[in-house]
């Protein structure tokens, strides 16, 4: 038997590997675990934790520390949301309907918000707004409030008059709505892409079948182990933090699947067993895609880093689900794979004989290697041309979204909160608050009215020693005008004790200054892991810098042409904060898997053919799996926009693209040709043998000699 162990004539593999891919073992392996996970589907559900409203706010803010001393009020959790009132024609509000307006607003409670009562009516007399005190500790009492309000003036409101409620407590309940079975649409959608794309890959009826159950197993229990490992360390998370863990299963579970299936089919063409085939393709797939998901794993966990709650929660939560992914992908599916025969690539079945892809002068990988080999620098500048160019992109790049512009569609507190801001001033739906603890709050009060950009200000809740300010700040939302109010505010109330500023303007003034320091934080760390996991891989310091670099640029190149992306046919007008860096993160983390797969199979080539033919040969044998890895990935993550936000729109466009680019141009052609250009350079301090005979000067894949 081929590359036989002389001892015991098995096929060389680990006691591990003989344990999945044996043949009275590897049923109990295949099955055992897909049955725990079943049970575990039916018997145990996702954590479940009581949310706060500092989960996703920057520690050590103003904003924060704000929303914890409004803890200490008597009415605690307590928001507002806004009824807008207008005429159905878009005329004035006769005084008969203002009656009526009123006796509703008492109705539902509104807080009386000047002389009129509880109903404020606009100059122009075509809208009137009522604010109603909405108290909830969690976002299924407050969306359920909402929904109550809602009902109740859909029946009570009299014929050409148009209501609509918006405010915090409404933008909140929307939020939660548009995410309701969000979750099942994307891992639906999810599956549906890559099962289309598997197919296609396999070009196989049944083949695909196998590894889509198992990875989709694994997504559940994912989801499941996370989100109670979340609960039982008390670790905040939110809404999009399980269907991004769906995404990240998904994409790199069947990443791994089709790296390890692609060995397995060519050990098939040399070995008549197909339990000794599996025992060597686990063999030599298991180290890349333990290193890659290891550099992801620890990439993710630099989220713990983050001033964030919930995205320190995203970091623990995805890193588990990596741990999850690579155990079905390197212990279930190989187990399960070798329960059945050969058939099960139908019509395609792996003969003894055929030649291995390697092998293959015809491909068009083989080609494409012809090609750079011929003028490695030529396809070296080229390449970097092309991603300078889209890197420029960059150039323009804003971050920080407005309220109404972080959903894809438009919920009726957006629209509502627009057609406010054409009545009403811009800060009096949803104003500025200051919470003091100071000793005097009048005098906290008299600071407030006195500050310049304030247009009114007044004491809307007092108790327990801390007191609430409500200031309505002139500008429109989202201005430098009203940042440059926040700022001031804050200047003025420094010297009083316990005294900070909050409301949606200043808290998104908080959270781009804590985004702009997680990433200044933890971008350099993810490159310094990535960079070190190479190092210890590859124990090639020039070919670890070179590879991090061209991930980086890819990044770089994605932003940029995302950005002309975002601006033009998708009409958005800035990045969310959180989108930079998790886009890095994932892209970087995910894309320098592909190098990772090329550069592990060019040195096990390389140490028979020399470090050129090598290099090709590693391309012509991973150029078709790597590209459908990537294609599966890009696909996955772009259907982040089926979710409502704006931000994991964002985040899936850029990983989309950036995914392309490093599949189908930087590990395609920029990496192979700069190892060709720098030969045993790329791989100091190692050395191979020489490299291929005179008669082969493109280094063209050749069948390898005999043993």
């Amino acid at each position: 038997m081929e590359d036989a162990d002389a001892r015991t004539g098995q096929a060389p593999g680990g006691r591990l590997t003989r344990l999945i891919a044996g043949r009275r073992t590897a049923w109990l392996v295949a099955l055992l675990p897909l049955l725990l996970g079943v049970l575990m589907l039916g018997l145990v559900g996702e954590g479940e934790r009581t949310r706060t409203d500092v989960d996703a706010l920057p520690a050590g803010q103003d904003s924060t520390y704000a929303t914890e001393l409004q803890e200490q009020l008597p009415d605690e959790g307590a928001s507002s949301a806004v009824v807008v009132f207008s005429a159905s024609g878009g005329g004035e509000l006769d005084a008969a309907t203002l009656k009526q307006l009123r006796g509703i607003a008492s109705d539902v409670k509104a807080a009386p918000v000047g002389p009129d009562g509880p109903l404020q009516v606009s100059e122009d007399g075509t809208a009137a707004i009522a604010i109603v005190p909405v108290k909830a500790t969690t976002s299924d009492e407050n969306s359920d409030v909402v929904i109550d309000l809602r009902d109740r003036l859909a029946e009570q409101v009299p014929d050409g008059v148009q209501e609509e409620v918006t405010g915090p407590a409404a933008v909140r309940a929307d939020l939660a709505e548009v995410f309701a079975g969000a979750d099942v649409r994307l891992l639906l959608a999810t599956v549906a892409i890559v099962a289309v794309l598997l197919v296609i890959t396999y070009r196989s009826p049944v083949l695909w079948l196998v590894p889509i159950i198992v990875v989709g197993v694994a997504d559940r229990v994912a989801a499941i182990l996370a989100t109670q490992v979340l609960a039982r360390l008390d670790v905040a998370w939110d809404e999009s933090t399980v269907g991004i863990l769906s995404v990240l299963v998904f994409g790199a579970g069947t990443n791994y699947a089709l790296l390890l299936i692609s060995r397995y089919r060519d050990e098939l063409r040399r070995r008549e067993s197909r339990h000794d085939a599996m025992r060597i393709a686990l063999g030599r797939t298991a180290p890349a895609v333990l290193a890659s998901a290891t550099t992801v794993v620890l990439g993710v966990l630099t989220l713990l880093l983050s001033l964030t709650p919930t995205t320190r929660g995203l970091g623990l939560a995805t890193a588990i689900g990596i741990v999850v992914a690579v155990f079905a992908a390197l212990v279930v599916l190989p187990a399960a794979l070798v329960l059945f025969g050969r058939w099960i690539f139908w019509p395609k079945v792996p003969r003894v004989g055929e030649p291995a892809l390697v092998e293959s002068t015809t491909s068009i990988w083989a080609r494409i290697g012809r090609q750079v080999a011929r003028r490695p620098a030529a396809f070296v500048v080229g390449s970097l041309v092309l991603l300078a160019l889209l890197a420029t992109g960059v150039l323009g790049v804003q971050s920080g979204l407005d309220t109404e512009d972080q959903f894809l569609d438009e919920p009726e507190a957006i629209t509502a909160l627009q057609r406010v801001g054409e009545s009403f001033p811009a800060g009096l739906v949803d104003p500025a608050r200051v919470v003091t603890a100071d000793d005097d709050p009048q005098a906290v009060l008299r600071t407030i009215s006195q500050t310049e950009g304030v247009s009114g200000a007044r004491l809307t809740e007092e108790g327990n020693g801390v007191a609430q300010i409500e200031a309505v700040l002139a500008g429109d939302p989202g201005s430098a005008e009203v940042r440059d109010g926040i700022e001031r505010l804050r200047d003025r109330l420094a010297d009083f004790d316990d005294t900070h500023v909050t409301g949606t303007e200043a808290q998104a003034l908080d959270e781009n200054t804590g985004a702009v320091r997680d990433r200044t934080v933890i971008l350099p760390l993810i490159l310094v892991l990535v960079l070190g996991a190479l190092l210890v891989l590859l124990r090639a310091p020039v070919a670890a810098v070179l590879l991090v670099l061209t991930v980086l640029a890819t990044y770089v190149a994605a932003l940029g042409a995302s950005w002309w992306l975002f601006t033009g046919p998708l009409g958005f007008d800035a990045l969310d904060n959180s989108t930079p860096l998790l886009s890095f993160l994932f892209l970087v983390a995910l894309g320098v898997d592909y190098n990772i797969f090329l550069v592990t199979r060019a040195r096990e080539e390389a140490r028979r053919h020399g470090p050129r033919r090598g290099m090709l040969r590693a391309l012509t044998a991973t150029g078709g799996v790597i590209t459908s890895a990537g294609i599966v990935l890009a696909a996955v993550f772009a259907v982040l926009g089926v979710l409502p936000l704006v931000v994991l729109a964002q985040i899936g466009t850029v990983i989309c693209i950036g995914v392309l680019l490093d599949t189908l141009l930087v590990r395609t052609v920029l990496v192979p040709a700069l190892a060709l250009l720098l030969g045993d350079r790329f791989w100091w301090p190692r050395r191979f043998p020489d490299e291929a005979p005179a008669g082969d000067p493109e280094g063209a894949p050749q069948a390898a000699p005999a043993r």
